[in-house]
């Protein structure tokens, strides 16, 4: 992660990669003209985060790689659990590990890397299976992703107190869709899409609860903020 956000923004912020990548990365890292590195130094107005799922890593550094690229380029290992435990609970794509706290240590790194940039959550949620044996009145009580959205929703607002200057959030996804390799196998919406009737949607009961909590936001934050210090169960925002 780290490496993808210097490999992104240090050009953007300096005007050049950083020493560490092009000491690995060598020839294969394209070079900057003077003049580039100047237009590219603070060309940025706001940075955006896609935010789902955390790793551990470790150190691969003495590891030879007989074809290197940019996934072996880091030099580390990368694994969703440490020592059998998973990070967090898997979801329904193999990739995605509920891990709260990392939007908030994620946000706090890049407002001290990149001197206190503007932030914005471009992208943040948790998909379910698409499994025709549920029912419909069952897929929409969507009680997980209630939990997810309002426990990383604690740690963006604790992110806030620190200090970052998050000035907007984006749930993904408002509707179901069409999700990359797993087609339409699972579903990140808020709100349902019946892909086998014309498309017709139906509100699942995380849009009644984003309404609530957008409606009430004072008194939400105050309920999610006790949440977050007590790291209880879901408040009824």
């Amino acid at each position: 992660m780290v490496q993808f956000i210097t490999k992104c923004m240090d050009p953007l912020s300096t005007g050049d990669y950083p020493h560490s990548m092009r000491s690995i990365v060598g020839e294969r890292l394209p070079k900057f003209t003077e003049e580039q590195s100047k237009l590219l130094n603070g060309s940025f107005d706001f940075i955006g985060i896609n935010y789902y799922s955390a790793r551990y890593a470790s150190d691969a550094s003495d590891i030879i790689y007989l074809h290197t690229s940019y996934v072996t380029d880091p030099h580390v290992n990368v694994t969703t659990e440490l020592n059998g435990v998973p990070i967090g609970p898997q979801t329904a794509s193999d990739w995605l590990y509920v891990y709260p706290k990392g939007i908030h240590d994620l946000i706090l790194y890049i407002k001290e890397k990149y001197n206190d940039p503007i932030i914005y959550i471009t992208e943040n949620g948790v998909d379910e299976f698409n499994d025709p044996k549920v029912s419909l009145q069952e897929a929409l009580n969507d009680t997980n992703r209630i939990d997810y959205y309002c426990r990383h929703l604690c740690y963006l607002h604790a992110s806030i107190k620190n200090g970052a200057k998050v000035k907007g959030y984006f749930a993904w996804s408002l509707l179901d869709n069409f999700e990359w390799n797993y087609g339409y196998t699972v579903r990140f919406g808020i709100i349902y899409v019946d892909f086998e009737d014309d498309l017709k949607r139906y509100s699942k009961l995380s849009t009644y609860w984003f309404k609530r909590f957008l409606k009430k936001r004072e008194k939400s934050m105050k309920k999610i903020q006790i949440f977050v210090d007590n790291n209880g169960g879901t408040p009824n925002v």
